[in-house]
């Protein structure tokens, strides 16, 4: 996948691409009180154009009208275009209309049947098209999608990370997983990456620390998403900044050098350690999850009148999982330690269980 290409690529003097505007087209007013401020400082302005909800019955996207009222602005003051395309029908009408740049969005990712059909529809032109990552952190979906375009000779190909769904409950909308992107960037360290902070956080108030870790872990450029009155959006309302926010945003944004520079070492230093403390977080996390599940086989255990300890689940993990382990490149012996320290406090978590119920049926008596 090459990151070639004359409009949409990364800009010579190593600024961020940046990319922002309304999460709706919603009207020409709206996109004309929305865009026209942030017009010296974005090099795209986005809008979604179609927009399919999780489920029916809430604002959809004005469709063609949209790219109309795009067009007729651009009359009024010149910029790039940017929307998301679904399906090939959305191409054709975004060709039509002169867009500069298309991405694909977290939904269709997912699909290879429709990424191939956007791929067969782009082939041909040099129109730049960014992928989202898919909508659960699989990060093969998300390569098998840009294989597929950059086969179908699309040169200007990027990548869009906007965060990954979970059951679990988190500060984020979705959780950024930065360790996802930052695999893809290492195999295809030419491909330009860029992070939509918006959908990451889901909140306004996280787009500036959100938007400054992207760029302290060296992505290429934002897309954050900007409406004249966010409160009133008809999408996505509590992750839209105003457009003087997001200028004072841009504003305030540190870029850091690509390369080593000095002590610029020690920076990077600080980049790698925020990682491991987020790889930690999600380590913890996810250790916190198996406890609560472990109490949950505690409980039916003691209803039921079973013991703590099942030797042939034991043998089954210790067997299974340093399979897995090594397909991660992880040492069996540390594995297998790990594994008897979670294992160690399962016992002691469900023992606990045993006798606080025995407590409690004593004193019951």
């Amino acid at each position: 996948m090459s990151a070639e290409g004359k409009k949409g690529q990364l800009k010579s003097n190593n600024s961020p691409l940046l990319i922002a505007g309304p999460c709706s087209a919603e009207s020409e007013k709206q996109l004309r009180e929305s865009i026209f401020p942030i017009l010296h400082k974005v090099d795209f302005v986005r809008a979604g154009v179609w927009k399919p909800r999780t489920r029916p019955g809430n604002f959809e996207g004005a469709g063609e009208d949209a790219l109309i009222w795009m067009n007729n602005l651009r009359q009024e003051a010149p910029f790039k275009a940017a929307i998301e395309v679904a399906t090939p029908e959305h191409v054709e009408l975004a060709l039509k209309h002169n867009i500069d740049l298309l991405w694909i969005g977290a939904r269709t990712t997912v699909n290879p049947f429709a990424v191939s059909e956007l791929a067969a529809a782009l082939k041909g032109t040099d129109v730049p098209v960014y992928v989202k990552n898919p909508i659960h952190p699989e990060l093969a979906l998300w390569k098998g999608a840009l294989e597929r375009l950059a086969k179908a000779n699309i040169k200007q190909l990027g990548a869009i990370h906007r965060g990954f769904h979970t059951y679990q409950k988190t500060e984020f909308r979705n959780v950024p997983m930065w360790q996802i992107p930052m695999e893809l960037k290492s195999e295809f360290p030419e491909l330009p990456l860029i992070c939509d902070p918006s959908h990451i956080g889901g909140s306004r108030t996280m787009v500036q620390s959100l938007s400054q870790k992207a760029l302290d872990l060296n992505f290429n450029g934002l897309m954050i998403e900007t409406h004249f009155d966010p409160d009133n959006a008809l999408s996505d309302a509590q992750q839209q900044v105003t457009p003087a926010r997001l200028i004072e945003i841009i504003d305030q944004l540190i870029i850091r050098e690509a390369h080593f520079s000095g002590d610029s070492y020690k920076a990077e230093m600080e980049i790698i350690r925020e990682q491991i403390d987020l790889a930690d977080q999600q380590v913890l996390e996810a250790i916190a999850q198996r406890m609560k599940l472990i109490e949950q086989i505690g409980e039916i255990k003691k209803d039921n009148n079973v013991a703590i300890f099942q030797i042939s689940r034991w043998k089954e993990i210790l067997t299974s999982r340093p399979k897995w382990a090594k397909k991660l490149n992880l040492n069996k012996d540390f594995t297998i330690d790990l594994l008897r320290l979670l294992h160690h406090q399962s016992v002691k978590k469900q023992t606990e269980i045993f006798d606080r119920k025995e407590e409690h049926t004593q004193k019951s008596k």
